[in-house]
């Protein structure tokens, strides 16, 4: 059953948290008083039984801090987030808790583990050897102590991003160039004739990509670029601090070294050459791109500089003259309801999916909730929500929350998953649908592709449970969603004007896809400017120029810093567990790409291959290292070349 969030409130938020802490550490003194005859029963299932009951309480309490309208329970629930992720810190460092656990894996029935149950028990005794307990007692304390405060900078740096109510007011004449019905979204500034544009992303992206005045998108960027920087950029310098003074207390030398050693790409080493291997032929392409929106410019203002608020808006322009794609026009074409009909018709048919609209007690009256059924056999697989508007205070980017995690009950039946995606795309306004961008339907298939492995799993053990993966493979799955919106076939399924219902006309598709790779090398590059900044941030030089290294890590996108901004303070990966990580979502992306060429080889929506991907990939988990997913679903060892050719190298 659904849980009802129409009875929540940040009292009840408190008292739940209290109530399943209390449970959880019962659960944990079964361990400990386990004895030296202990059976998994003793030590391991209690494990799984207070991991599951932590990671529900967080979909019923510390998840109300990113969507619930009441800013009190917001609030509770950003409190309540920072006890249950303390909460996890202290067990991991609970020495009487690691002694009965290695005692038990030095144990006859441990010895006779396979499969999962083994692989359980040796993530188990890394968390633990993570937590420091191989070191002496006084570096153990400290590493607790640190990993403590990095559990409350996190929770204050997300909400001070989700709290910042910055805006830009610009007169109506500012507004030449941006889509019709923009202007309906927007609330009137405080001096006459003017009107405000917050930096949610409905605002900012129409304003960079169409706003002819560059005055407007320079404010506007700025603005954006500047959000929380006066109360974040302290959190993240400590922080990072606290990260290098972890990896001293192990030995290694960087926070990248041991964050890196149980992902795939193993070492910092790979991820620099990795970054490398891209760069050079990306700058030598980006170079040339650049040129041509400088001609632009130029014939514009008599400026040849282009800027960060600049390459957009050209971009934009290119794909108009270049190759006929106006995005507002294109937008006409994805009404946010039937492209939701696209994502749910076409999954459904490539994964032996149904789905079915439900009725929930949700958070807000503008969430909608769905039943996911097996196609073939009608049985119940999971639930999810979906949250898709911005509002005041809700969570500012895109991403998918489990809710409830699929796991193997002691009594045999399977717990169902229930998952949410939570986005912020375009609202309906002034009589009008909501109209997605291309991009936003981009990032809704993306999206999707977390929920589907979230709540696809069949993994007995939420331990390995749906996207409980390698960090560096995650992405991989939602990075495959992506393919199926460049392609005409898939597109003239579902995208058809708003008003007239007509397809949408095969040539503008045509164009479209055409267009992707224009200006593809200069948008990758911003990829590996901000990968390239967050392992720069945690490599092993000291001290840390934070300026410095964003000036290093910004020469990488070719175009110059904005004077007086500082976009670290609000990228969120930072502290959200992206840290020497966000390098992954190219590394999926060349993995998805991988994956996806079985698609491309046999059809892009063929069930066969769907229902491979969605038994090998999707419900297998964390079973099993990424690298061997990969291998068992193509058949092959992974490599690069799909990844390539899809960005013209």
């Amino acid at each position: 059953m659904l849980f009802d969030y129409h009875d929540v409130s940040s009292d009840t938020i408190r008292a739940t948290v209290d109530e399943a802490t209390a449970d959880a550490e019962a659960l944990i003194d079964r361990i400990v008083e386990a004895g030296p005859d202990a059976r998994f029963a003793d030590v391991l299932a209690p494990f799984e039984e207070a991991a599951d009951l932590m990671a529900t309480t967080f979909g019923t309490t510390a998840f109300m801090g990113y969507v619930h309208p009441d800013p009190e329970v917001r609030a509770a629930g950003k409190d309540v987030e920072e006890r249950l992720s303390k909460w996890a810190v202290e067990l991991a460092f609970r020495e009487d808790l690691y002694q009965a656990v290695r005692t038990y894996a030095d144990g006859a029935d441990a010895a006779g583990l396979q499969g999962l149950g083994r692989r359980f028990l040796d993530f188990v005794l890394r968390d633990f050897r993570k937590a420091g307990h191989e070191l002496d007692a006084d570096s153990r304390a400290k590493v607790k102590s640190l990993t403590n405060r990095l559990v409350e900078l996190g929770v204050a740096f997300e909400r001070n991003i989700a709290e910042d109510t910055s805006v830009v007011e610009a007169r109506t004449a500012d507004l030449s160039g941006l889509p019709p019905g923009f202007s309906d979204s927007l609330e009137p500034g405080v001096e006459p004739d003017t009107w405000k544009i917050t930096m949610a992303y409905p605002h900012v992206i129409p304003v960079l990509d169409h706003a002819d005045s560059r005055d407007l998108r320079a404010r506007v960027s700025t603005m954006f670029n500047s959000r929380a920087t006066e109360e974040n950029r302290p959190i993240l310098e400590e922080a990072i601090a606290i990260r290098a003074q972890i990896a001293d207390a192990f030995g290694v030398p960087s926070w990248a070294h041991h964050q890196l050693d149980e992902k795939m790409a193993r070492t910092p080493e790979a991820v620099v050459e990795f970054i490398d291997s891209l760069r050079g032929p990306l700058t030598e392409a980006a170079r040339v791109e650049i040129e041509r929106m400088s001609d632009l410019l130029e014939a514009d203002s008599g400026d040849r500089v282009l800027q960060v608020y600049d390459w957009r808006y050209y971009d934009t322009r290119l794909r108009k003259t270049e190759y006929g794609v106006d995005q507002a026009a294109v937008s006409e074409f994805f009404s946010l309801e039937r492209v939701l009909d696209g994502l749910l018709s076409i999954t459904g048919e490539v994964f032996g999916l149904a789905y079915e609209r439900v009725e929930s007690n949700a958070w807000h009256s503008e969430v909608m909730t769905y039943l996911i059924k097996d196609a073939e056999t009608g049985r119940h697989i999971a639930h999810f929500h979906m949250d898709l508007f911005p509002r005041e205070g809700k969570f500012s980017h895109a991403a998918a929350f489990p809710l409830v995690q699929g796991r193997r009950l002691p009594d045999g039946t399977y717990q169902m998953p229930v998952s949410a995606i939570v986005a912020n795309f375009t609202k309906p306004a002034g009589g009008r649908p909501s109209l997605l961008t291309h991009q936003e339907v981009e990032t809704f298939f993306h999206e999707f592709g977390h929920i589907l492995h979230q709540t696809l799993t069949t993994v007995d053990l939420i331990r390995f449970s749906g996207t409980a993966t390698e960090r560096d493979f995650v992405e991989a799955p939602s990075q495959i969603m992506e393919h199926w919106v460049w392609k005409p076939d898939v597109l003239e399924r579902f995208a058809r004007h708003h008003e007239s219902g007509d397809p949408i006309p095969r040539e503008m598709v045509d164009t479209l896809t055409a267009a992707k790779q224009l200006n593809v090398a200069l948008a990758t590059l911003r990829q590996i400017q901000f990968a390239l900044l967050d392992m720069r941030l945690h490599d092993e030089t000291r001290p840390k120029d934070l300026d410095a290294i964003l000036e290093e890590a910004t020469a990488a996108a070719l175009l110059p810093m904005v004077p007086g901004t500082f976009f670290p303070a609000s990228f969120g990966h930072l502290m959200a567990g992206y840290d020497a990580g966000y390098y992954g979502y190219l590394w999926a992306e060349v993995y998805g790409d991988d994956m996806f060429s079985r698609f491309e080889a046999d059809g892009y929506t063929n069930p066969a291959v769907g229902m491979d991907y969605r038994r090998i990939i999707l419900e297998q988990g964390g079973t099993k290292d990424g690298m061997d997913l990969l291998r068992e679903f193509l058949g092959r060892e992974p490599n690069n070349e799909a990844f390539l050719r899809n960005l013209g190298i």
